[in-house]
């Protein structure tokens, strides 16, 4: 048996206002995502590298796959920082694509709509308020 969490009492938004708050934290979680990759690339990433420079620098003499894999298996950690930073870009690449071509679907517009609606039921102490909740004017 699941339990589910209470969903918040509806609010008094209009349906533009609502979708208006819904795009713009939409907005902020993808510049969240991409914020996150950014700071993996830079971190895990440049030490994966750093950590690889001398596979790199043979392959950049003579390149063979034998030479890549090889400087892969010989540096299990840097391998698997540089495959968590690839592989973190790749699904943000999809994960927006899929958003871009088909939309959002129906799931994540009911679970961004609802995080509005506790955003704004909090009222200005929730520390998204200003980004998503616009003051009127």
């Amino acid at each position: 048996m699941a339990i589910n969490p209470p969903e918040p009492a509806p609010c008094d938004l209009s349906s533009d206002d609502l979708q208006r708050y819904r795009d713009r934290l939409h907005q902020m979680t993808v510049c969240g995502r991409w914020l996150l990759v950014s700071a993996l690339w830079l971190a895990v990433g440049i030490a994966s590298l750093w950590g690889l420079r001398y596979p790199i620098g043979l392959m950049q003499e003579h390149f063979t796959w034998a030479a890549l894999r090889y400087g892969l298996a010989y540096h299990p950690i840097s391998a698997l920082g540089l495959s968590f930073c690839i592989g973190m870009t790749v699904s943000v690449l999809v994960w927006q694509s899929r958003n871009i071509l088909f939309g959002l679907p129906k799931r994540d517009r009911q679970r961004l709509e609802q995080q509005v609606q506790r955003i704004y039921q909090q009222g200005a102490s929730h520390p998204l308020w200003r980004w998503v909740i616009e003051p009127k004017k």
